[in-house]
């Protein structure tokens, strides 16, 4: 009897050991689970240019920071500056079923938000969401599956920047693409700043980057300033746009460092690195700490600097306040 109760209690502290390897095996397969989990992240880039190939950067080296090497797939499509390309790789993404999609500028957002309206998407590069959503009553949040990172600098201190370079000026002309909506946004805050001051002002619009040398030839016939926004069209020119005003001696105000840098004389500059990095910190806030993204306010560059083109201010012979930081 005593040797048949030695079994029976051997037996079941075989049993009870089992059970705890058994729980113990789980437990690490669990945690070996939750640390190979790998998000999948698409972004669908409007086209090539310096400000939205900054912004998406930004938003990759956020990524790989604060997830961790290895525990994040980021797929990076260009859509080279057209819309079908842009809802073609949008759709494709949440074919995909990715975690969370940026769109970086405005067309690739408008085609990502069309898309769906489950996967998380954040905007980047974005001047105005309301107008680039079409939503009416703007309170800073979309109230739906986007939200993101807007490149817009404080158009009132651009136009402050214009006459304090060209306290002169007669009459700007504003050049923009009337295809993009936060472009023709920007351009009537802009003018009604100059209508403040008594500014003579006029839109010149083209509708795509064919038209911008004959509408560029336009505006310095009448004008002796052009100011151009953050307009991705003419982004993607601004060789074209520099060809005619330079020789014309007709300078520009732009609304980004890129542009500037292309064709213009002096901006007032946001880092879209920054904007960038910023979507990143957003988009592990909604991945890992499961933050909602329709109640997300859209955030800003947290910085802007006055910034000059040395060689385009040297053949105009404009001088520049000691305020101003080259734009190298």
């Amino acid at each position: 009897m005593k040797m048949k109760k030695m079994t029976a209690l051997l037996l079941a502290c075989l049993m009870i050991m089992s059970l705890m390897v058994g729980c113990g095996g789980s437990g690490e397969a669990e945690s070996a689970g939750d640390e190979a989990k790998v998000y999948n992240i698409g972004i669908v880039q409007q086209l090539e240019h310096p400000a939205l190939d900054a912004a998406s950067q930004g938003f990759i080296d956020a990524c790989n920071e604060l997830f961790g090497e290895g525990n994040v797939k980021i797929d990076l499509q260009n859509g080279q500056n057209e819309q079908t390309n842009c809802a073609t790789i949008s759709n494709n993404f949440v074919a995909a079923n990715v975690d969370l999609i940026l769109a970086n500028a405005t067309t690739a957002l408008q085609t990502a938000a069309a898309a769906t309206n489950q996967i998380p998407v954040l905007g980047t590069s974005i001047t105005d969401y309301a107008t680039a959503l079409d939503i009416a009553d703007w309170n800073g949040t979309t109230g739906t599956n986007v939200s993101g990172t807007s490149d817009l600098a404080p158009l009132d201190q651009q136009e402050d920047m214009l006459v304090e370079l060209f306290p002169d000026v007669k009459k700007v002309g504003i050049l923009y693409c009337s295809a993009e909506p936060n472009s023709a946004y920007q351009a009537k805050v802009f003018g009604a700043a100059l209508d403040e001051d008594n500014i003579a002002w006029e839109a010149f619009t083209a509708a795509d980057s064919n038209e911008l040398q004959s509408v560029a030839s336009a505006a310095v016939e009448s004008c002796d300033v052009i100011y151009i926004p953050t307009d991705n069209t003419v982004a993607g020119a601004t060789e074209v746009v520099n060809n005619v005003c330079l020789p014309a001696g007709v300078p520009v105000i732009a609304g980004e460092e890129g542009i500037c840098a292309g064709c213009g004389v002096a901006t007032l500059s946001i880092s879209y690195y920054d904007i960038g990095y910023k979507a990143g910190e957003m988009a592990y806030d909604i991945l890992v700490n499961g933050a909602d993204v329709s109640t997300m306010e859209i955030q800003y560059a947290p910085q802007v600097t006055k910034k000059y083109n040395a060689a385009n201010c040297k053949a105009l012979g404009i001088a520049v306040p000691e305020d101003y930081v080259v734009i190298e």
